[in-house]
């Protein structure tokens, strides 16, 4: 049913692959639309940090209200939903794209349909939306716009004559994009005089007001003093103000069904109120919530550690006030032996890890060490028991351990043919498993059942550069399987260093083990007496490399004469190393850690 009060509101995403050009079309919409003034014109207008202008990515979505006059002088309200581009910020993505009736899927004309594209199209297709192809960047010299349409039918099922020819660049067909939005977007459903039930697709933390939510009302009226409640934890407030965004937040009287805006109800917790809930009236409450709520759920796990101890404080205060704008990041006091006090941090993902990391060195100016990320490994003990570890020092010794499981992904890549034998090779040393290969036209899609761990560290970087950066990959989780898993001690002059252990697939152990002492051997100062560095399964020693000793010449005295003079001197010395050795400690230094936890192994 739609009323008449919402037939003129029309709610829309741009969605793409990574760098197809996303916010500069969205810039031309603005321009055309008259929402940017030429003292505002910028590039990438929707995109608010200054990371996200530097790396040409959107981090956090950003919506904005725009009015389009048609020819024949109707008016429409457009809202325009911005969505994050990165498979990290997936579940953001989907709850976006939840809040809209249609979509603008973005496809660069001179590299075609990629593996972002497929993925969100799929996550358009789930949400029942209305589907606008558009093949951006025509200006360009090696663009093939037919092409790219036609790969989009094959792909995906989208007919190729719907696609509407566009350049974000100089603005060419986005007259033809916003004609589209009116007539092929269908108009908000929902009832304005129905109980409230608003879904909550984003939030920021205001100093001064709380948390902000970021709704799309679906059914019923919401109005300042209004009492509302959170469908997933029944804890309620007062509307304080509600409005629309321009981006800017403009204060407004009321939003009904079918639009988009925002609610400020003196929230203090992010937590309260988290992205994908459903917000209803608390003294007319609906009866069923929005589907597909669930908490975020960090995946990927690393330690922050201040390389001064001094920053300590700094950097929890620093956390502290990211985490108020982010949900999915969670943090936890740690120590370490090798580098004092830090933090372990959970995240999305590597891309998020990196943004968190980066946020806080620019933001709040501090120096920080990051180690290696890791996964959450699900354990079941000989007792029954079922715990869930990150932290290789809490991993049981092996005759505790009944069962390992480690979390698996779904890969998808698309890449030219070319480039077919050597990327799989690639996916078979990283432990995946074949599931389908799909031919379209001169380009290929692979899917792939690959453990998360696999893929952490520097498998994005040697994709792109065995297919000379014509692959491109996206992945979702499918859940925990059994593993063949160790934990690998590092013993430095036979005593355990916990901040060097790992957990590895018994394949690759001895390679792993190899390599870190190895790098410990080198960077490890040399003592008077030789210095042991062994990788440790359980009791078994894998690898070993020695940091050999200083050595005083006592021969130097001695020219000619008995030989039992020499090995006399010899044996002394002997004796003196080996009681060195047994009352002697090694300091490892800082650095030598950092060789070896900031190596992307």
């Amino acid at each position: 049913m739609t009323d008449s009060r919402t037939s003129h509101i029309r709610n829309f995403s741009i969605i793409a692959h990574v760098d197809h050009g996303k916010s500069t079309l969205a810039d031309r919409i603005l321009e055309n639309l008259g929402a940017m003034g030429e003292r505002d014109k910028r590039d990438q207008t929707l995109d608010t940090l200054e990371l996200e202008r530097e790396r040409g990515i959107t981090i956090k979505s950003t919506p904005i209200r725009l009015q389009y006059t048609r020819a024949d002088g109707e008016k429409y309200t457009f809202n325009l939903i911005d969505t994050p581009g990165h498979v990290d910020f997936n579940y953001e993505v989907s709850r976006s794209l939840a809040a809209c009736e249609g979509v603008l899927l973005l496809v660069d004309a001179s590299q075609g349909v990629e593996a972002q594209t497929i993925v969100n199209a799929y996550l358009a297709i789930d949400s029942n939306l209305e589907i606008i192809p558009v093949v951006n960047k025509i200006d360009l010299p090696a663009a093939d716009p037919e092409g790219a349409a036609q790969e989009l039918e094959d792909v995906i099922g989208i007919p190729a004559e719907d696609a509407v020819f566009a350049s974000g660049k100089t603005g060419v067909g986005v007259p033809n994009i916003l004609e589209a939005i009116v007539e092929r977007i269908p108009p908000p459903a929902g009832d304005p005089d129905a109980p409230l039930k608003a879904l909550i697709f984003d939030s920021f933390y205001d100093a001064y007001q709380g948390v902000i939510l970021f709704i799309r009302v679906l059914e019923g009226t919401l109005k300042p003093k209004d009492k509302i409640m959170m469908f997933s934890n029944g804890k309620s407030f007062d509307v304080d103000k509600v409005g629309t965004f321009s981006p800017a937040l403009v204060v407004g009287d009321e939003l009904i069904a079918g639009s988009v805006g925002w609610v400020a109800a003196s929230i203090k917790d992010i937590h309260d109120a988290q992205v994908g809930d459903t917000i209803t009236g608390k003294e007319n409450p609906t009866t069923e919530p929005f589907p597909g709520f669930k908490p975020a759920q960090p995946v990927v796990f690393s330690g922050l550690y201040p390389t001064d101890t001094e920053d300590y404080r700094k950097l929890r205060e620093a956390l502290e006030k990211l985490k108020l704008n982010d949900a999915a990041f969670s943090f936890e006091p740690e120590t370490s032996e090798a580098l004092g006090f830090g933090f372990r941090c959970g995240f999305l993902g590597l891309l998020h890890a990196e943004i968190i990391q980066e946020r806080l060195e620019r933001e709040y100016d501090l120096d920080l060490i990051a180690t290696a990320p890791a996964v959450v490994y699900r354990v079941t003990l000989t007792n029954g028991e079922v715990f869930e570890t990150q932290n290789p020092a809490e991993f049981p010794t092996r005759d505790r351990i009944q069962l390992v499981e480690e979390p698996y992904i779904k890969l998808s890549i698309m890449l030219p043919e070319d480039y077919v034998g050597t990327v799989m090779q690639l996916l078979q040393e990283r432990r995946g498993v074949m599931q389908t290969m799909n031919y379209i036209g001169k380009r290929v899609e692979l899917l792939y059942e690959v453990p998360f761990a696999e893929i952490l560290y520097d498998f994005h970087d040697r994709l792109k550069s065995i297919s000379r950066g014509y692959a491109s990959m996206d992945y979702e989780q499918i859940g925990y399987r059994d593993g063949d898993l160790r934990k690998v001690d590092i013993m430095v002059n036979n005593e355990v260093i916990d901040a060097l252990a790992v957990i590895v697939h018994e394949t690759k152990t001895y390679g792993l083990g190899r390599k870190i002492v190895d790098k410990m051997a080198e960077v490890i100062p040399r003592q008077m007496f030789p210095v042991p560095v062994q990788a440790v399964i359980g009791g078994k020693i894998i690898a070993r490399a020695t940091v050999k000793a200083y050595r005083k010449d006592v021969l130097a005295k001695c020219y000619g004469g008995d030989i039992t003079r020499k090995k006399k001197l010899l044996e002394k010395q002997k004796k003196g190393r080996a009681r060195m050795k047994q009352f002697g400690t090694v300091e490892v230094p800082q650095e030598a850690f950092l060789a070896v936890l900031s190596t992307e192994e």
